[in-house]
């Protein structure tokens, strides 16, 4: 049976590897550092704008299907922030312990901690652009909790759990992660596009 052979768009390593553990069979990844150590640009107004800019990029310089995704974290007292601007929160080059600790600074004295993680994937496949999206609700904790995941991970504890993102394995955080949600409704799509091809 023939693969569906993607390109990954990042060259964040934890994102690939959870990504990576999520995909059928019959779909073959290839990250993007393989290709270039180029940085993709990335400088949409929204997630949806800067997940196809970065899908765009690699389609057009390396002629690959390929996706890409975007993720924001959305905190309900910040009025949405820092979500586009999440990775460069705390100003370029800012490190995760950076974008952490001036959240926390923001969120100094708050008690309205809810927060929202969601990821957009522009998926590039034959000739044709598809979008998909995942979110998960939670709770933006008083401290960091936790030694695994990245990013924000060790201050967000989604909604009905008792640890954050960082506590969990990545499987657990696999099981209901808003990249996991948006993934899972990708590889829905795929797993149909495989079986439809192969009829």
């Amino acid at each position: 049976m023939e693969k569906i052979k993607l390109v990954v768009a990042t060259h964040n390593r934890h994102k690939f590897e959870e990504i990576a553990a999520l995909m059928p069979s019959g779909v073959e990844l290839q990250p993007y550092w393989e290709l270039s150590g180029e940085e993709i640009p990335e400088t949409g107004d929204t997630l949806t704008e800067n997940a196809r800019q970065k899908s765009a990029y690699v389609r057009q310089h390396f002629s690959a299907d390929c996706f890409a995704d975007d993720t924001g974290l959305e905190v309900e007292a910040l009025d949405g922030a820092p979500g586009v601007y999440s990775a460069r929160y705390a100003g370029p080059g800012a490190t995760y312990r950076d974008n952490v600790d001036k959240l926390l600074q923001a969120m100094a004295g708050v008690q309205d901690r809810r927060a929202r993680f969601v990821t957009v994937i522009s998926l590039w496949l034959h000739g044709r652009e598809y979008l998909f999206e995942g979110s998960v609700e939670g709770t933006i904790l008083e401290s960091p909790q936790g030694e695994d995941g990245f990013g924000y991970d060790p201050v967000f504890r989604p909604q009905g759990c008792d640890r954050s993102f960082a506590q969990m394995t990545l499987e657990e955080k696999g099981r209901i992660s808003h990249r996991a949600r948006a993934t899972e409704a990708m590889i829905a799509f795929l797993s149909e596009y495989l079986k439809n091809t192969h009829r």
